[in-house]
């Protein structure tokens, strides 16, 4: 099982755990800044990067480094897990379903299981920068995860395409 790159397999490295992970030099307990292991574009439905910290030793949880461009988005999407967005740097604000918030540097942002979401960077001039944590680990073990992305489209349009379909 290759330990990151093309060759890695999160179900392989999932399936591959004991009850209790210990750091060792596979999986360590410090992860730097360079370490990070960048998501191809076509795995992200929006002009924003992520760069996923997967060689921790986290069984039940994800961490994500999200950037988003200046005027730039995430998609519209829902999943299963919960998500708090650190905001490393920027402003903006977010869509959560029909509510609409403002935050900027230091703040952080919630996002509930099973809402359709958006964060929105609203400079022209500077990225956003985001820490993302979230459960999706834990309910990929449960094989309970589930991801929806309605792409770059507005609440309603994604409301209306995903209609029909239930959690």
């Amino acid at each position: 099982m290759a330990l990151s790159g093309p060759g890695f397999s999160l179900g392989e490295f999932l399936g591959s755990l004991s009850d209790t992970v210990r750091p060792s030099t596979l999986r360590p307990v410090v992860v730097h800044a360079d370490e990070l292991e960048p998501l191809p574009a076509g795995q992200v439905h929006n002009p924003s990067a992520l760069a996923i910290v997967g060689r921790l030793p986290t069984t039940t949880f994800e961490i994500f480094r999200q950037t988003i461009p200046p005027g730039e988005s995430s998609d519209m999407q829902r999943h299963h897990h919960e998500t708090v967005h650190y905001v490393i740097s920027g402003s903006g604000h977010s869509e959560i379903e029909d509510d609409t918030a403002a935050w900027a540097t230091g703040d952080f942002v919630y996002t509930p299981p099973w809402t359709w979401h958006r964060h929105y960077n609203d400079s022209a001039e500077h990225p956003v920068e985001f820490l993302t944590i979230e459960n999706s680990r834990l309910l990929a073990l449960l094989g309970v995860g589930r991801r929806q992305s309605a792409g770059l489209a507005t609440l309603a349009e994604a409301r209306a395409r995903f209609a029909e379909e239930t959690p």
